[in-house]
Parts: structure tokens; sequence; C-alpha cells
């Protein structure tokens, strides 16, 4: 049985800017249909590793494959098959919702005809026909993610790449940009995204690398790097006083890890209530406790030694 090859492929990727490397020989391979993740915090060298993929910024050195293509000789043919939501909104506020659409779908080639079509399908999709008559300006910061995310499959592409799409959103609009993400998971198509929300990641990802300074520090599904670099459940506790750290001196007995943070300490335990009881034991007496599951922010705090919001 013959596997078929990863619509995007990287082996020893780098990229420098002068003296900077932003992306350190990374290894990536994205087979077709699957939600791909790039986690990390800002600086990580995600957004640099997104731009390589969308053919607008060189490889300095190694091999990339985009669609069995070379993103630098090929660019323009890959382009044509890729769907980009980019981290800033680049709507044009002087065209109403259905125009920009309709003007961009034109870039493509696409006709008219089957453009407006295809603007009706998509404002659908997006929960936005109420508004496609409306100036682009006056719209939420959710409406223009989710505006955004529609020009970027006017094209039918086959790989989406998105990146931080739901940076700045409230909540709710989050939730709604994760409703339409997942059901184009469901349709088979490619997603590549970019996020420093672990609960995104964990929300849309089959599959993602978590960076740090340019380098992959470690990979899998959500649920398989917690499970390797995380315990089942974390205590957080909270004491009074300017700093955690006499207490933490107390704690090392308990659990398979503890991490200090400025307000708060973080123990890594299989038991989070036996933890509690045993910390209640030792006569401390911590103003705040909260016994919660793992996370992927806790298998990045362990794998960089910083939390993803740094």
């Amino acid at each position: 049985m013959t596997t078929a090859q990863p619509l995007i492929q990287a082996r020893g990727l780098v990229k420098r800017f002068g003296g900077f490397t932003a992306v350190d020989a990374i290894d990536v391979a994205v087979p077709a249909g699957e939600a791909f993740g790039f986690l990390g915090p800002n600086g990580a060298g995600k957004s640099s590793t997104m731009r390589m993929i969308g053919c607008v910024s060189p490889p300095s050195e190694g091999e990339l494959r985009i669609l069995g293509m070379d993103p630098v000789r090929d660019g323009p043919a890959i382009r044509a098959r890729l769907g980009v939501c980019p981290q800033l909104d680049t709507l044009d506020p002087e065209l109403t919702v259905r125009e920009n659409l309709i003007t961009y779908a034109r870039y493509f080639g696409i006709a008219r005809r089957v453009a407006r079509l295809r603007a009706t399908e998509l404002l659908d999709f997006v929960q936005l026909s109420e508004r496609a008559d409306s100036k682009v300006e006056p719209l939420s910061g959710g409406m223009k993610r989710r505006l955004t995310i529609a020009r970027a499959l006017v094209n039918e592409p086959e790989i989406v790449l998105l990146d931080e799409p739901t940076t700045g959103l409230d909540p709710q609009a989050r939730h709604l940009v994760w409703e339409r993400l997942f059901q184009l998971k469901q349709q088979g198509v490619t997603l590549v995204l970019t996020t420093h929300y672990m609960d995104e990641a964990e929300q849309l990802c089959d599959r993602l690398v978590v960076m740090d300074g340019g380098r992959i520090v470690a990979e899998g599904s959500p649920r398989v790097l917690i499970e390797q670099h995380s315990t089942r459940e974390v205590v957080e506790l909270r004491f009074a006083g300017e700093s955690q750290e006499p207490f933490a001196s107390k704690l090392d007995q308990l659990g398979e890890r503890v991490e200090v943070l400025p307000d708060r300490i973080l123990l890594y335990v299989p038991d989070g209530d036996s933890a509690v009881a045993e910390v209640t034991a030792l006569g401390l007496h911590p103003i705040n406790v909260l016994v919660r599951r793992s996370g992927l922010e806790d298998v990045f705090l362990h794998l960089t030694g910083r939390t993803l919001i740094d």
C-alpha cells in the first residue's frame, strides 16, 4: 500500500533575516485533510513558517514542497490553490461585505456570475448573510474575522492557512470562528493554523508542533503531548505574600513537578484532590486552590520554562 504524498513537506527548513534565524531547521509533514497547528508564543517562528508555506517569503535553506511543487519556482500555481487568512484583516473598508468577496474572487479569474454565487454561499457559511450589503468598516472584530475566512475560501482552496485566526476576539466571537473552522475540517479541507491559545489548538488540531526560538520542541496530537509531557491533573495554589518561592520548597515532595510562577505555584500530580489534602496536612494554607486537568500550556511550560502568554 502506498502512502499519499503530504500536501506540505518541509525538511531542514530555515528562515533568516540578516543575522537572526527565525526558523531553525524544522521538519514538517502535513497530509491531506488534517488540521495541523503551530503552537508557541510570539516570536517562536510560527508566522515566518506560514509565510514560507504561503509562498510569500522564500526559504533561506532546506527543502519545502507545497502540493508537490517548489514554492520558489511554482509560487503562482501554489497560491492559486491556497486560501490565506492573515494575522491582520486586509479587507477593503470602502466595499460592502459581498463586494469584498466578489472582487477577491476576480483575482483568481473566477467568472463574475460564479463569484456572486460563491459569495452568497460563503456569507451563509460564516453567518454574515444579513450584513451582505453593509460596508466593512462598522463590522465587529468577530464579523471581520469571519469575512476574512470566507474570503480565504472563495477560490475553493485545498489548503487554508490561518495565522492567529482568533487573536483579539472576545470568547463568543472566538467560538463562532471555531465552529466554522471545525465545519471546514469535517468537509476534508486541510487546515494549517498558528496560535498561542492552547484551548484553540486543543479544539481544532488533529496534530501540532510546539515551537520555541525557531525550533520544534515537541510534536503530536494534543492528547499525546499532554500524556507525554505532563501529569493527569494540576493543582494551582496561591499563597498570601509577595513571593511564592518560600512555599514552593515545602512542596517539593508532592507530585512529579513543581512550577513557581510570579502569582501562583503549579503542582503536577496524578490526583489533584489527594494532593490538596497533602498540602493541608503539611500545615500550609493557600488563599486560593484550583484543581484542573493538564493542558497544552502545561506542556509548553514544561518544555520551555515559560507560559504561552509570556
